[in-house]
């Protein structure tokens, strides 16, 4: 069975308000979904005769500031009895929570603190949303477009106190804006 012959069935056996769009590619196929649905259309999948995915890769996210549901949650899955992969896709906002996939994948709980680590994205009811990369004091989310890339306040590990500590940050130099042009390049005044 190919993807082809997935892809093909899936679109044809899905209730229609589960899938928004679907696109096929010689490298797996892409669903994508509203962020009510991504739970039973992942069951879906999982539990299928023709789908059979039984790994779920990875759950990432992507960041577009410009867009009204800015955040992406993209479930990579893999299907090892068809050789298939599967990609669905959902847009959440700051205050959109997702359903989390955890009961059908359990190593989705993981993916799923990071993504909430990194981007915000808040999973409904998950069993363990917890700071999973950053330190438990850190504030805010940094793989959002809008972090500040300089802050007041820096965290380093203190070996004599044995604990991460954040103190204020102590500039050597005033911050200088610098002439972009080139000293090299001669100008004509005159």
């Amino acid at each position: 069975m190919d993807n082809q012959f997935i892809f093909k069935y899936s679109w044809e056996t899905l209730p229609q308000k589960w899938v928004k769009k679907m696109e096929r590619s010689e490298h797996g196929n892409r669903s994508e979904t509203n962020t009510d649905y991504p739970f039973p259309l992942l069951c879906f999948l999982k539990l299928h005769t023709y789908t059979r995915v039984q790994v779920s890769i990875d759950i990432c996210g992507v960041d577009h500031p410009s867009r009204k549901r800015r955040f992406e949650v993209v479930y990579n899955l893999l299907s090892t009895r068809y050789n298939s992969r599967i990609r669905v896709q959902t847009s959440a906002d700051e205050v959109t929570r997702i359903s989390p996939v955890v009961s059908p994948f359990p190593s989705a709980g993981r993916w799923e603190r990071e993504v909430w680590d990194m981007f915000g994205v808040s999973s409904i009811n998950h069993p363990d949303l917890r700071r999973i990369s950053t330190d438990y004091g850190f504030e805010g989310h940094p793989l959002r477009k809008d972090l500040p890339l300089s802050g007041y306040v820096e965290v380093r590990y203190d070996d004599p106190e044995k604990r991460v500590v954040s103190e204020p940050i102590e500039m050597t130099q005033e911050f200088r804006y610098f002439d972009s042009a080139s000293p090299w390049e001669q100008r004509s005044d005159g």
